[in-house]
């Protein structure tokens, strides 16, 4: 019995230490880790207006109508300056009261409704244009003009290449530096950014007394790209 139990413990012993040697950390190869960084700058052709119309009265169905008329009049000048219907779309809509307070009293001044727009411009030139004429006819409020690239995948993904390119040079000098080769790549990732339209100015507030033709200055957009790059080395 006791060569028995002898016997089945050694068993044992054997078995965890081949287990153990089984799962010994493996050397990790050699590698150089560097990152990258790619820039494509393009002139936009392409910008997005918020125009919006706010309207005040006495009671509500006042403020609602005259919120209506100043409206449908900005979007028919909007649709008359060559804007296409489908490039319009309502950003928001709001008819609320307003108070006075007095004495320690509310006392209900009227109503304001609020209606704003987004307006895609697919002509640049026009820009200026646009919003002047929006402006003329009822238009309060430019919330924001952003500009953006048409073909804005075109441009990232010259962006992408650069950004390879940079983190493969980097690579090359830190090995040249090290006195070893690199074998292949290993692996390369994009760090993705949300990227989206170029905020020109934040908010303008436009007066009816300007209806001179808006400047607008777009500048150049910078597309950007980045990427962490793993090579093997020998």
């Amino acid at each position: 019995m006791k060569i028995l139990v002898l016997a089945a413990c050694l068993s044992i012993a054997a078995v965890l230490t081949a287990g153990a040697q089984t799962t010994a950390p493996q050397p990790q190869p050699p590698v150089i880790v560097t990152s990258g960084e790619g820039v494509v700058k393009q002139a936009p052709d392409r910008a997005w207006v918020t125009i919006a119309a706010e309207s005040r009265a006495r009671t509500a169905s006042e403020a609602q109508k005259m919120n209506t008329d100043a409206m449908t009049a900005v979007l028919d000048k909007i649709k008359a300056a060559g804007v296409p219907a489908e490039a319009i779309q309502t950003s928001g809509y709001n008819l609320q009261p307003e108070f006075d307070y007095a004495n320690g009293k509310q006392t209900l001044r009227g109503y304001v409704a609020r209606n704003s727009v987004q307006v895609r411009v697919d002509t640049l030139a026009k820009t200026g244009d646009v919003i002047s004429a929006a402006v003329g006819v009822g238009a309060t409020n430019v919330s924001g003009v952003r500009f953006d690239l048409k073909d804005r995948d075109a441009a990232e993904r010259q962006a992408l290449r650069l950004a390879v390119r940079d983190a493969r040079a980097r690579a090359d000098a830190v090995a040249s530096g090290a006195g070893v080769s690199i074998e292949r790549v290993l692996r390369i990732e994009e760090a993705r950014e949300s990227g989206g339209p170029i905020m020109y100015e934040a908010r303008m507030a436009m007066q009816k007394e300007a209806l001179a033709a808006t400047p607008i200055e777009a500048g150049e957009i910078e597309v950007r790209s980045r990427v962490t790059l793993t090579v093997l080395i020998r």
